[in-house]
């Protein structure tokens, strides 16, 4: 059991690398220290809004304060000695508030100088954060490109191996299919195979073809040397005189010579 729990998390590990892009772990990193800017802030407002409703607290215990103090003076005025050591002791009391929000003032005031201190500091982190993680993912996807322009050069990429694969099909069908027609061709010249069409020559008919047009270019060979020479006239009895010539020398093949006695 031991064994398989670790190869299954070895299987789980290679499997979580392949599909893992660092690209994507750091925006998800930036997008939490972006959170955690956001949750600082607000606490930062929170504590300057409880610091606020001291400070409006303070105030009107501070004007109470004051209208007591008021009150005791004009009752002392009017011969009321009572009245004015209540008011008094009333003011005493508030005096005592006053002194527990101030107190409490300055600790919020406190709090909030350090959370926006830590907020500074963070938005100093995060924003040294984003540059570096840019300058990561860019330096990540050249490499990549990289590494693909690479790969495709050496051909060990799955993409061009595919393409190489199809061309060196594409190469070996094509030289089989010249080898089979140029087989074809000789088995045909040979005799071996039978030209249904008609129209394949024997070597025979080929040698004579070949021997009828080079005596044709010969002939206008002549012809375009005689009109340059001396015009059409002398262009005529030139092919005429090849054509004499020729059957001159084709007469002794065709007609037995006999001697005179």
């Amino acid at each position: 059991m031991k064994r398989m729990g670790m190869i299954f998390r070895a299987k789980a590990n290679k499997a979580l690398d392949r599909a893992e892009d660092p690209r994507e772990t750091l925006d998800y990193s930036y997008q939490k220290q972006l959170e955690l800017l956001q949750k600082v802030r607000r606490g930062v407002a929170d504590v300057a809004t409880s610091r606020k409703r001291l400070e409006l607290q303070l105030n009107q215990l501070q004007s109470q304060s004051g209208k007591l103090e008021d009150q005791g003076r004009k009752a002392l005025a009017l011969g009321r000695e009572d009245l004015a050591r209540e008011a008094l002791s009333r003011r005493a009391a508030l005096q005592q508030q006053v002194t527990d929000l101030e107190t409490q003032h300055a600790t919020l005031q406190g709090e909030e100088e350090k959370l926006t201190l830590a907020a500074q500091r963070l938005q100093a982190k995060v924003d040294a954060f984003r540059t570096k993680k840019e300058t990561i993912k860019a330096t990540y996807t050249a490499a990549q490109a990289q590494t693909r322009i690479g790969e495709a050069f050496s051909g060990i990429s799955e993409e061009m191996g595919d393409v190489g694969m199809a061309i060196q099909r594409a190469e070996d069908k094509t030289a089989q299919l010249q080898a089979r027609a140029g087989a074809i061709d000789e088995l045909l010249a040979s005799g071996a195979l039978d030209d249904q069409s008609g129209m394949h020559k024997d070597d025979i008919q080929a040698e004579l073809d070949r021997l009828s047009g080079g005596t044709d270019v010969e002939l206008e060979l002549q012809r375009m040397k005689a009109e340059l020479a001396g015009g059409p006239t002398g262009g005529q009895q030139a092919i005429e005189g090849g054509n004499g010539q020729q059957q001159a020398q084709q007469q002794p093949q065709d007609t037995p010579r006999f001697d005179k006695q």
